[in-house]
């Protein structure tokens, strides 16, 4: 199932919709202002909250959490030595990866590996493409697709992962 992402407004404080590949709201990404940590919500058409994203205080290296229910899903953080592309790694709490439909096992890892900032990424676990991030299918630079190709896996997850990834490199890059 593709997701269509359009990012040109990725501030804090604003809301946008991701839609389905038949242009139906999906999720909605709620950006909340006036907090310390940059937060963002993504939410289901209803309203209801299924994933919260918030940057990690006081952190080395510059990381991202995900959180469901108050509890950590995943830390995403960039790759210390990746020299050629940008490479992050998503740490996946012990039970997040049974409950995200991806089968992984305790302490379980995704990569996320491409050219981030080109909108041209996979998220991998152990090998197996479970998303990929695109511009390719669109002629509009400022939106992008997140193609989740794993049957059962959890598309907020991995919507999540991309978004975090697309944030944290651009805020490198500054």
């Amino acid at each position: 199932m593709k997701y269509l992402v359009r990012d040109r407004i990725f501030g804090i404080g604003d809301d946008y919709w991701i839609e389905d590949e038949n242009g139906h709201h999906a999720f909605l990404v709620d950006g909340k202002a006036m907090r310390l940590r940059d937060t963002l919500e993504i939410k289901d058409p209803a309203g209801r909250v299924l994933v919260t994203l918030r940057e990690k205080a006081l952190s080395v290296r510059d990381a991202m959490t995900v959180e469901r229910d108050g509890q950590t899903l995943a830390t995403v953080r960039k790759k210390r030595l990746s020299l050629l592309r940008n490479h992050y790694r998503v740490a996946l709490a012990d039970d997040a990866g049974a409950a995200a439909g991806l089968g992984a096992g305790p302490g379980a890892e995704l990569d996320v590996t491409g050219r981030v900032l080109d909108r041209e990424f996979t998220v991998e676990h152990d090998g197996e493409p479970l998303a990929r991030i695109s511009r390719k299918w669109f002629r509009t630079r400022d939106t992008y697709a997140v193609d989740v190709v794993r049957a059962g896996a959890d598309p907020a997850l991995l919507i999540a992962v991309a978004v975090c990834v697309i944030r944290m490199a651009e805020r490198e890059r500054e």
